[in-house]
């Protein structure tokens, strides 16, 4: 993966922030929740890591066919976006201000980021050193989404996310990556 790869993967991965921002900017009228964004950057940038470290202990036995293993993920995860970008909107009934809430938010928007870790180990990244760019990446990019939702939910209400559709773009990106590896891996094996 190069760094152009990395940059377009935290866009993918921060489209859930951004979001829950919007949603959230609308519900609060606030356009800055500092706590917000640096919750979603920093559990962003965690669960590359643990779902890393997780299926680092399996790498050898995987090998393989780990290509395949990362281009399902991508594939699952982006089409989960996808297809949640044509569901219909649903109420929300909570309170963004609050720590618990935003603990929840950041936890919930940031699973699919522990399946990236998942695909680092599976497209070789080999020691935890080179994990450190792509998770500084993916950790700043989450928090400034977050950052823009925000401000945007609060400026432009619930108008801007229907038009935005951020979950269908982020899983157009993860889907093409996910391509990219798979076909890459293979052109190498042959």
């Amino acid at each position: 993966m190069n760094l152009l790869d990395i940059i377009l993967l935290a866009i993918a991965l921060a489209m859930d922030c951004f979001a829950v921002s919007i949603v959230s900017g609308v519900l609060t009228r606030k356009q800055w929740l500092p706590r917000m964004a640096f919750l979603f950057g920093f559990f962003q940038a965690l669960m590359p890591l643990i779902g890393w470290i997780g299926i680092s202990f399996f790498r050898s036995d995987i090998e393989a066919f780990d290509h395949w293993i990362a281009f399902a993920l991508l594939l699952l995860i982006g089409g989960n976006m996808i297809r949640e970008s044509f569901s219909p909107e649903e109420e929300h009934f909570f309170n963004p201000l609050r720590l618990r809430t935003q603990l929840l938010l950041a936890v919930a928007t940031s699973i699919d980021a522990m399946a990236i870790g998942i695909s680092f180990a599976c497209t070789g990244f080999n020691e935890i050193s080179q994990l450190l760019l792509p998770i500084i990446i993916i950790g700043v990019v989450s928090s400034l989404f977050s950052i823009i939702g925000t401000r945007l939910g609060a400026q432009f209400g619930r108008a801007i996310a229907h038009r935005l559709k951020p979950e269908l773009f982020g899983g157009l990106i993860l889907i093409v990556i996910g391509l990219k590896i798979l076909i890459t891996h293979l052109i190498e094996e042959s």
